[in-house]
């Protein structure tokens, strides 16, 4: 009961460290720490839309900054302090900073919006418009 793991996961086997590499990424979960948080990034023809996956942030705790040309989310989790927290009998969550940047060029930062709703945070990035020289005709002369 301390451990709380599911019964038919207590067998041990010969492969278990195998199973648990693969389960955790082959190098041992780099893949985690190669991407803090997820995101897709859509195209919607006038602008592109990217979402973020940042489950258990507080809107107050994602900052998002522009520099140039780079768009940067980051975020941070404090960790609880509270006495009744100190008898774990598994501890997984985890706590700390993430920071992610992105190449805006091409974006019309001024126009840059945000939304955070159930874990996801939301970026509409408005593409810059070209324009295009009026056409004219030239007369002979």
């Amino acid at each position: 009961m301390f451990d709380l793991v599911p019964f038919d996961n207590r067998s041990a086997s010969i492969f278990d460290a195998f199973d648990r590499a693969l389960s955790n990424g082959f190098w041992g979960g780099m893949d985690t720490e190669c991407a803090p948080c997820r995101t897709d990034i859509l195209d919607q023809g006038d602008q592109f839309v990217l979402l973020a996956d940042m489950p258990g942030f507080r809107k107050e705790d994602i900052k998002i900054n522009i520099e140039g040309d780079l768009l940067t989310l980051s975020a941070e989790r404090k960790e609880e302090t509270n006495d009744n927290q100190k008898n774990f009998v598994r501890r997984e969550r985890k706590y700390g900073a993430l920071s992610r940047s992105f190449d805006i060029q091409g974006i019309d930062a001024g126009k840059i919006s945000a939304n955070y709703q159930d874990g996801v945070l939301t970026l509409n990035l408005p593409k810059i418009v070209e324009k295009k020289p009026a056409s004219r005709k030239i007369e002979i002369k």
